[in-house]
Parts: structure tokens; sequence; C-alpha cells
């Protein structure tokens, strides 16, 4: 009876544990970066009114990564923020309304920096415009009943039981520094999944993430495209909306310089004046 007793208690005990195991254990990790917290700090009820943008074309454009709140949580180096930079950069570079672009070191934003640390950096890099660039990731382990299999050492070095998601979004948001105000946003959205057993879990999870942030960032890069386009448009459509100058020697996409006009009329004149000549 004793020995019937004591069987059935290890019986009832390892079903528990199987069916707990079974259940599967849900753990997760957040990180992320905020431009509505950078601009706005502590100000949750505070309503911002934007002036008309003035644009002095060709524009200066700087690009930098928004801060993140919590240092111990930041998930992006600062090489794979240079990386995301520069692919962003590409964009205004394919357009002839930019003079220039600023790569922006994260040394050089405050944490709850504001509008102040944009007019600093305006300041220092002689920048027009910026695109902040934010983020927001969250990834999800879920040990299911595969777990039970890392009660072996062999299990846990090569069954991989750990079911992986990684959830990212990445932003640029524009703004104009003189008048506060945003002038186009882009986003991009990535989903990874993948599996992994426990002593490559934290290997697979950075892999995961740089590889969501680079499919986020991609299509990011194709949305800023056509925000880009969009904008150029809404600029002539809405000319009380935004006050357009243009800079010494600067003329405008698709237009010539005056004095290239000249120079290539005097050729066409030339050039039938010779032919004129020919002929007599």
């Amino acid at each position: 009876m004793k020995q019937f007793k004591k069987t059935l208690f290890y019986t009832l005990l390892i079903t528990v544990s199987a069916t707990l195991i079974s259940c599967g254990v849900m753990r997760s990790s957040h990180y992320s970066s905020s431009a509505v917290q950078y601009l706005y700090p502590d100000q949750d009820d505070y309503i911002e009114t934007p002036g008309i943008p003035r644009l002095s074309l060709p524009l200066k454009v700087g690009i930098a990564f928004v801060p993140e709140g919590n240092k111990k949580s930041q998930t992006l180096t600062e090489r794979d923020k240079l990386e995301l930079m520069n692919k962003v950069s590409k964009n205004f570079k394919n357009h002839d309304f930019v003079k220039s672009i600023e790569i922006i070191p994260s040394a050089y934003l405050r944490e709850k920096g504001s509008f102040a640390n944009l007019d600093q950096l305006r300041t220092v890099y002689g920048i027009d415009v910026i695109a902040l660039l934010s983020y927001d990731q969250t990834q999800f382990t879920d040990e299911g009943l595969a777990s039970i299999t890392y009660w072996t050492l062999v299990g846990a070095y090569m069954i991989p039981g750990e079911k992986n998601a990684t959830n990212t979004m990445l932003d640029a948001s524009v703004y104009d520094i003189q008048s506060r105000k945003m002038l186009f946003r882009a986003p991009g959205i990535s989903h990874i999944k993948s599996k992994a057993t426990p002593i490559n879990l934290s290997e697979q999870l950075r892999i995961d993430s740089l590889k969501s942030f680079k499919e986020a960032s991609g299509q990011l890069v194709t949305n800023l495209e056509i925000q880009l386009d969009l904008f150029k448009d809404k600029v002539k459509e809405l000319p009380t909306d935004y006050q357009i100058t243009h800079k010494p020697g600067y003329t405008g996409g698709g237009s010539l310089d005056p004095m290239l006009v000249i120079f290539l009329l005097s050729l066409i004149a030339y050039w039938l004046w010779a032919q004129s000549n020919k002929k007599a």
C-alpha cells in the first residue's frame, strides 16, 4: 500500500509537470525609442502650434536616431544605426531639392532634448530639416512541449524547441526645425519567426533583432521615397501652407540656369549662321 501511494505520487508529479511544460512559458522583451517623448518630454497635455515652414531650397537635411529612454535596453549599436541612416540618406540624395545630408551621431542628441536640442543641431550642422528615426521592437519566446527534451544535456544543445517571434516598427519623421512642423513621415514594419535551443537562444534573438531591423528599414526606404514624391506635390498644391524660396544659384528641379540657356541659344544661332554660309 505504501509503495502504491509512492508510485501514485510520482506519477501525478510527472503528469502535472508535463502538463505545465506543454502549456508553455511565454517570455518577452521590449526595446523602443519615441520621437514624441523626445520632442515633447513630460508634456502629455501640451499641444504644439507649429508655424508655416519656410523652406529655402536646396535643403540641408540631417538624419539622426532618437535616444532610447533606457540605455540598458538599447538594442542597436552605433554601427547598426549608422548603417540604417546611410540607407535612408540615399533616398534624399536622389532629389535635386536636397543640397546635402548630415549623418548625426547619437552623442549629439540628448534624452528628452526637445526642439531646443534640434535648434542646437541646426546651428552646429547648418541643417534646415531633420529626419528623426525611432523604433519599437518586441521579441517573444515560447517554450512549448519540446522543452521536455531539455531535461537531457543533448536536448538542450541540439533540439530547437524555443519558438521566437520578433516584431519591429521603424519610423522616420521629417521635421522643419525652425517652424516645428512635421513635413511627412514613413514607417517600416517587419515580423520574424525562428526557433532556437536554450543554449543559443540569446544569439538567435540577436540575429532575429538585426534581421528584423534590416527588413523594416527596407520597407521604410520604399515608403520614404513615396512620401518624398507626395510631399513635393503637396507643396505645389498648398502654396499657402509652405513658403518656398530659392537660395542663390538654385533654380529648381527640371529648370535651366539662365546663363546656360543663353549659352545654348548662342550655340544654336552660330550653328544656323554656319549652315547658311555653307549654302551661300
